[in-house]
């Protein structure tokens, strides 16, 4: 077998698990039923809010808390913020016993999100009396931003989530909460460039709300289900069995939310995820803060590839959520070979043509059926998404909208090849730092606003 026809055979198996696994998460995804809810006073409730600069939003975001929940003790973590993000927590302590501050100074501050997380895991550890239940202490963890939906601790509570005690986590669904922003009067450019920015916030709603939806759909039934960094929870005892295996419930990886649910599947505990429920946060309106965030995305999720082995050993992963779990792992990495193998296959195969049949024209006669190929298998798969949310999100707006949505999709997965490369070569020189990506109410201008350390 020649090298290009090795490639070829390769291509096709990479072609097959991409397109199958489009069905193996459309098909629970479209069938999924109503989830049962419970009664919140079973559980004690406590909210982890992680904050670093966030004096624009941490007010409105402990108001809309404790008026939603009233039940919840709400603990925001300031990592030494260089604006007014304490005083705001503070003045609001003042007036409400629910909600308290975790201080972190530099030079201990500022060293990730996990480690926020953990000051607030051991101080809310240390606050509880000694004979405290730690099964029926919830932890919600919801970004300084985030609104979360009040059914959320009904949903929670429900029988197939911490009603049941092999749950130790639970991931609510992801909305974008600025989708609906009035349009503006802009004109000339300024209309061109808000146009392009709520296509950004409208194509990031589709893919919580369809795309990454649908793969949680799929973990409920390989019991892999991930967890996000935003409207997470954790059942404290689960969080103490982590720690005792492993140290501290959150780790270093630049994914921590997915991190931490691999560690509590290794525990043995499941991780579910409810899609009745949902956290709203800002979608990112600019190109450069979007690959910022989405290359660390794809970083940590290279980063997590080292639990690979850790998974297939484990007892406690079937076969199909060691399988699921792995590719999601090195999907990244998957995305790195075909960003090589598909352009040069298709550069080989036309001029192959070519000099076949004599000229371009004369080989495209030839091999017509080329073309709905491409649509089938490298389209399609990402533009059913436009379709999806039409049908599940604005069933009474123009069908035609779901395709056009569809087709705007397709385009946008293409910043993920940007992502990946991005990822590699930071995994590859050992970069790992981060600052935070900037809340839009800020007015510093729509620059790259995570340096890379």
């Amino acid at each position: 077998m020649s090298v290009f026809e090795s490639a070829q055979a390769l291509a096709f198996v990479l072609l097959v698990l991409f397109l199958s696994y489009v069905a193996l998460i459309l098909v629970p995804f479209l069938r999924r039923t109503k989830e049962e809810s419970g009664d919140p006073s079973a559980f004690e409730w406590h909210v982890f809010v992680p904050c670093r600069d966030e004096e624009t939003v941490i007010g409105d975001t402990l108001a809309r808390l404790r008026r939603t929940f009233p039940q919840a003790h709400v603990w925001v973590v300031d990592d030494d913020s260089d604006d007014g993000t304490a005083a705001v927590v503070e003045s609001a302590m003042h007036d409400d016993g629910m909600i308290h501050l975790v201080r972190r100074v530099r030079p201990h501050a500022r060293t990730g999100k996990g480690d926020a997380l953990n000051a607030a895991y051991r101080r809310l550890g240390a606050w509880l009396p000694a004979d405290t239940d730690r099964s029926k202490v919830i932890v919600m963890v919801v970004d300084a931003d985030g609104r979360m939906e009040e059914n959320a601790l009904r949903q929670a509570s429900g029988p197939g989530v911490f009603g049941d005690p092999l749950v130790g986590a639970a991931q609510s669904a992801v909305w974008m909460s600025n989708v609906d922003e009035p349009r503006g009067e802009e004109k000339g450019w300024g209309r061109l460039k808000a146009g392009f920015s709520r296509y950004l916030i409208l194509m990031q709603d589709i893919e919580f709300r369809t795309t990454i939806a649908a793969m949680q759909s799929l973990r409920r039934h390989t019991l892999t289900v991930g967890l996000g960094g935003n409207g997470q929870f954790s059942r404290l005892s689960t969080l103490d069995a982590v720690a005792a295996s492993a140290g501290q419930p959150w780790h270093g990886a630049l994914l921590e939310d997915y991190e931490l649910a691999i560690h509590i599947m290794l525990e043995g505990y499941r991780t579910v995820y409810m899609h009745d429920t949902h956290v709203s946060q800002e979608a990112l309106p600019g190109v450069r803060r979007l690959l910022t965030q989405r290359t660390r995305w794809c970083h940590g999720g290279m980063q997590c590839s080292v639990y690979l082995k850790k998974i297939f050993d484990s007892p406690n992963f079937s076969n199909l959520g060691a399988i699921e779990a792995s590719y999601f792992l090195i999907q990244p990495f998957i995305q790195m070979a075909g960003l090589i193998l598909w352009p040069t296959l298709f550069i080989v195969m036309i001029a192959q043509g070519v000099l076949n049949y004599g000229s371009l024209l004369s080989w495209f006669s030839a091999a017509w059926f080329v073309l709905p190929l491409i649509v089938l298998t490298g389209i399609l798969p990402f533009a059913l998404w436009g379709v999806v949310y039409h049908r599940q999100v604005t069933p009474g707006r123009n069908r035609l909208l779901g395709l056009w949505w569809g087709l705007g999709y397709w385009l946008y997965m293409y910043q993920t090849y940007v992502c990946v490369v991005r990822a590699a070569y930071r995994l590859i020189t050992g970069k790992t730092g981060w600052a935070k990506t900037r809340r839009n109410a800020e007015t510093t201008g729509d620059k790259l606003l995570a340096k890379e350390a």
